[in-house]
């Protein structure tokens, strides 16, 4: 072998272990700031329900006329999922499969409740519109204060016992399932897991 092969040979190496060291610390940064970003979850509103706290009983209808007790113990043993949207509310309409894949696949521990206010003519070419006869649907500007649901779209999670355990904004598939996450966390939000964990390891 001529000496110009043997250096092409030495060069190809040197090139190859340069590439392994790149390698290895872009590895080693992409870890650094996977550590350093924190889970996203649902955005905590200051004014919306304290979690741990009673959920406010509100009695009202659907738009079918089924009356309802929001917040009140389930006598299934089921957490409600009371998700406040609107016909004119893009990303609401985005979270709708979401919220219909979340009632199915959690239906023996989940009830989902759509709430909103305004003209009942409205919400209801939206339910026809977007297939949401599945859900109960609530008209009621007194829930929406209540609950806190001054931005949309807004979730609230509430236990079988009636006691509230999560809740903030939504505006992905990741912030709604953030909300079933912390309460099987313990937490309020999943960036109050965070908090703690960094504690801890402080």
């Amino acid at each position: 072998m001529s000496i110009a092969a043997w250096t092409i040979i030495s060069i190809l190496w040197i090139v190859v272990v340069g590439l392994i060291f790149v390698v290895v610390a872009l590895a080693r940064q992409v870890g650094i700031i996977h550590e350093r970003i924190r889970p996203a979850g649902a955005l905590h509103l200051a004014k919306g329900l304290k979690v741990g706290e009673a959920a406010p009983v509100i009695e009202t209808p659907d738009v079918t006329g089924r009356q309802l007790r929001i917040g009140a113990p389930n006598t299934h043993g089921r957490a409600t999922l009371i998700a406040f949207v609107s016909p004119t509310c893009p990303v609401c309409k985005s979270l709708l499969p979401v919220l219909r894949s979340m009632r199915r696949s959690e239906r023996a521990n989940l009830e989902v409740i759509l709430a909103s206010d305004g003209a009942a003519a409205e919400h209801l070419a939206f339910i026809a519109n977007e297939s949401l006869e599945e859900f109960s649907y609530v008209l009621s500007e007194q829930l929406g204060m209540t609950y806190g649901a001054s931005r949309l779209p807004y979730a609230v999670l509430v236990d079988a016992s009636g006691t509230v355990r999560a809740n903030g904004l939504v505006n992905t598939r990741e912030h709604l399932e953030s909300l079933l996450e912390a309460q099987a966390l313990g937490v309020a939000n999943i960036q109050e897991f965070a908090a703690r964990k960094q504690r801890d390891v402080a």
